[in-house]
């Protein structure tokens, strides 16, 4: 498979999945600002999710386990919803924009394509934003239990392979 490709599908099921478990559980959330932010960055993964399976023609939908696992466990532990947008917007979108600059920089002649990725980067960079003008008008969480799982989150990631990029299926 060429690498274009397949650092596109891998992003691909990156997106897939933040779609697909942020869309199950906004719903479940107690706080509404925090309901709204997560249904409008699900919104956000959709829209790029099917923007690129239309750019490279496929129709798959996969899981990336260890993502989902920490996302779904951030919203099992914190039904406020405030877990999960913080691992959205300081544990996930900060390695999914290192891996989409990885696949920008490693594409060979695909104007669409790298169109596509910046389109990417630039979304989830203003989602990231848009989730920390919210979280401003919250209440700090002061919880150390909370904040142990925060940092868990992260340890999940980096003991999979994934310390600064969701990088390529592991």
């Amino acid at each position: 498979m060429p690498i274009n490709e397949e650092m596109a599908l891998h992003l691909l099921t990156c997106y897939d999945t933040i779609y697909m478990v942020l869309g199950e559980s906004a719903p479940t959330f107690t706080n509404d600002a925090f309901v709204v932010r997560t249904f409008e960055m699900g919104r956000a993964f959709g829209d790029l999710t099917l923007e690129l399976r239309d750019t490279l023609n496929v129709s798959q939908r996969e899981s990336f386990p260890v993502l989902e696992s920490v996302l779904r466990r951030a919203a099992r532990h914190d039904d406020s919803g405030a877990l999960t947008l913080y691992a959205m917007a300081m544990v996930v979108g900060p390695r999914l924009l290192v891996s989409l600059l990885d696949a920008r920089n490693a594409l060979v002649d695909d104007e669409t394509l790298g169109d596509c990725l910046r389109h990417g980067s630039q979304r989830i960079l203003a989602e990231v934003i848009a989730t920390g003008e919210c979280a401003k008008h919250q209440s700090p969480i002061d919880d150390a239990a909370w904040q142990a799982l925060a940092l868990d989150l992260a340890r999940t990631l980096d003991d999979a392979g994934n310390a600064e990029s969701l990088g390529l299926s592991h």
